[in-house]
């Protein structure tokens, strides 16, 4: 059964007492590649195609400034590069995704640093996990962090922490909850999928979060998610969310990736059903994953929301590193 309760308030302790089904294998919507796929993709250059996508890694916009002063009621983002986020809301920190590895497995090079250094961010109030793909979770950043931060992660994910020390994590299934430094936190479906070994194939689960302080805006973090209608299902459980941050690259082929990465085209459209009035970017410009070029994914995005005839200023066109105020 999804959950649909709170789990925790304020103090987080490690879930021991939960029980979770051997797979998640039943929250797919779409089939994922098999065999023939591979083949397929092997034929036409494998993940990274034939093209050298890398080649306008010089293109991706990049800014290096420090973190805006933020009154007590203020909000804001800074896109830290891919799918990580560094988010101030209610006087707290939040790290979502966080990634400032120089490589993830596979040996796949980061090829636009970190938009803000490590040594730069301030004391971490929550980290938020949305699936345990290894551009989501990284280990080498994440046991950075103080093992008494409070962690919030899929179902069946916390040994991953556990086992490293941390002794504030928490587990949640889609549409339960969490409050952490009188923040609130929801953990809400995406069409994904999960795997960090050979193993374990959808083990564990995945997923998007909303994160809301007392008087603050209204977040949506989406985490990784081929589109599809679990972002309606969101948008009316939570009307009104001023912002989404969402995924819009590792698309191509489409043929092979859209079980489970949307194109920029689909995530505006998810925007617009979640029903949030502006989108940020991300997971895009920082590793080689497809075979989009790495600045496709920023063009057809804006092309896309100018197709909606929303006002242009309600798509936040990060560069990595940038911050905005809500």
């Amino acid at each position: 059964m999804v959950g649909g309760g709170s789990i925790r308030s304020d103090m987080l302790t490690i879930m021991t007492a939960r029980s979770w089904p051997r797979t998640f294998n039943d929250r797919l919507t779409q089939p994922l590649p098999g065999p023939r796929e591979f083949v397929r993709l092997s034929r036409q250059g494998g993940f990274r195609g034939r093209e050298h996508p890398e080649r306008q890694a010089a293109d991706v916009p990049r800014v290096t400034q420090p973190l805006p002063a933020l009154g007590p009621e203020q909000t804001s983002i800074t896109w830290v590069g891919h799918a990580s986020y560094l988010i101030r809301t209610g006087g707290r920190t939040v790290l979502a995704d966080p990634v400032w590895s120089e490589s993830i497995p596979g040996r796949i090079q980061r090829l636009t640093p970190p938009g803000i250094d490590w040594a730069d961010v301030p004391p971490v109030d929550a980290v938020l996990i949305s699936h345990n793909h290894y551009d989501h979770l990284d280990s080498p950043t994440v046991t950075r962090l103080p093992r008494e931060t409070p962690l919030l992660v899929p179902a069946a994910l916390a040994r991953w922490f556990t086992r490293r020390g941390f002794t504030a994590v928490t587990e949640l299934d889609w549409w339960e909850h969490a409050t952490v430094g009188g923040i609130r936190f929801e953990f809400v479906p995406s069409h994904h999928w999960s795997r960090r070994g050979l193993l374990d194939l959808n083990r564990t689960l995945w997923g998007g979060w909303i994160i809301r302080a007392p008087g603050g805006p209204l977040l949506y973090f989406a985490g990784d998610s081929a589109y599809g209608e679990r972002f309606a299902a969101i948008g009316a459980r939570h009307p009104g969310i001023d912002l989404a941050m969402m995924p819009i690259g590792a698309y191509a082929p489409r043929w092979f990736m859209g079980s489970a990465h949307q194109d920029p085209a689909e995530a505006v459209q998810a925007t617009l059903d979640v029903g949030a009035t502006r989108m940020a970017w991300m997971h895009w410009g920082t590793f080689v994953l497809t075979q989009e070029p790495m600045t496709e994914p920023a063009r057809l995005a804006r092309e896309a929301w100018v197709r909606t005839g929303r006002p242009p200023e309600h798509l936040w066109d990060l560069a990595i590193g940038e911050s905005r105020i809500l």
